[in-house]
């Protein structure tokens, strides 16, 4: 069995929002999907490979998680935690 992570806690750690009751109003509020899912649980356990797609603002994030994290740390480090999906975010790939 995958080890996993409340949701909430890693779209915190991985700095998406201040804090971890920002990432759970985000959750609750069901504006979050787990591959594909709807969830409205913020203790919802992920694991490496899950896909989230999430409102951050006005934009929506497709991400892939990469690792889980043990902390919040600096954003470099939070930065390895996934791999985003969004074709706008990478103009590059498309070369």
């Amino acid at each position: 069995m995958q080890p996993r992570l409340r949701l909430d806690k890693w779209l915190w750690q991985a700095r998406f929002f201040k804090s971890r009751g920002l990432s759970a109003d985000v959750v609750e509020s069901g504006h979050c999907r787990v591959n594909g899912q709807r969830t409205k649980k913020p203790g919802h356990g992920i694991c490496i490979g899950d896909v989230l797609t999430f409102a951050q603002g006005k934009q929506i994030r497709v991400i892939k998680v990469q690792a889980l994290g043990l902390r919040r740390g600096p954003a470099d480090e939070a930065q390895e935690l996934y791999l985003d999906l969004d074709p706008q975010a990478a103009p590059e790939a498309l070369e």
